[in-house]
């Protein structure tokens, strides 16, 4: 005999890494199941690697463990590959939106702005950003006993141990550039400063398919000569 299913439904208590698009959609579900959620933001906005700045890293190759992070992998001309029919969640879809946020693309493929505000409105419909803990840095997560012992750290440098019956990371994999080490003065896509762009006689662009197209279109038009080495 079958035994019976059990109706009874425990609420967790759950932690987000991250307040991107994966974040944010974790986020959702969760709570509509019910669980207690609180979502760790290390940055000062929702929109995770969407969010732009044009401030660089002091270390292009990410080499110092001291260095200042700056977590975006996106450049001022960035535009997405994907048309945006293929970039928004299901049951939000990501069309063109009439307001007066000038960042608003209406474009198939539209620029990172667009992506960015697109999120925005998602964490707003729905109601996330009262989940988000901002400038909030996860330090590590540890296992203890059947739960998950999380260590933050909150933009005045204050330290705060929690306990999770579950993690769910959200971080994303791009945070560190991995690059081959070749002589010669080396940087990111994303850290190549338009100073150095504009200075820059000779560059070799190693990419993969065709994001070193975009990267040396937007950053080393002023070079006398530019070689692309594609993967």
């Amino acid at each position: 005999m079958a035994p019976a299913c059990s109706t009874r439904f425990n609420s967790l208590h759950v932690a987000v890494i991250g307040a991107g698009a994966a974040g944010l959609a974790a986020a959702r579900e969760l709570r509509r199941e019910s669980h207690s959620v609180v979502v760790f933001e290390r940055s000062a906005q929702v929109g995770g690697l969407w969010v732009y700045t044009p401030q660089t890293e002091p270390d292009p190759l990410s080499l110092d463990p001291n260095r200042t992070v700056v977590h975006s992998s996106v450049y001022a001309s960035l535009r997405t590959n994907l048309p945006r029919e293929c970039m928004g969640y299901r049951d939000f879809p990501f069309v063109p939106r009439d307001d007066d946020d000038e960042s608003r693309d209406p474009r198939r493929y539209p620029s990172y702005g667009e992506v960015l505000a697109y999120l925005r409105d998602f964490a707003r419909e729905f109601e996330l950003e009262e989940m988000v803990r901002f400038e909030t840095e996860v330090v590590y997560v540890e296992r203890d006993g059947r739960r998950w012992k999380i260590r933050s750290r909150n933009s005045g440098g204050v330290f705060k141990d929690e306990i999770f019956d579950s993690v769910v990371v959200c971080n994303g994999h791009y945070t560190e550039p991995r690059v081959a080490h070749v002589p010669g003065n080396q940087a990111g896509g994303r850290d190549i400063s338009k100073d150095i762009a504009a200075m820059a006689k000779e560059v070799r662009v190693a990419s993969i398919s065709r994001y070193g197209k975009s990267t040396d279109s937007s950053h080393c038009n002023k070079a006398e000569k530019i070689t692309r080495t594609t993967f």
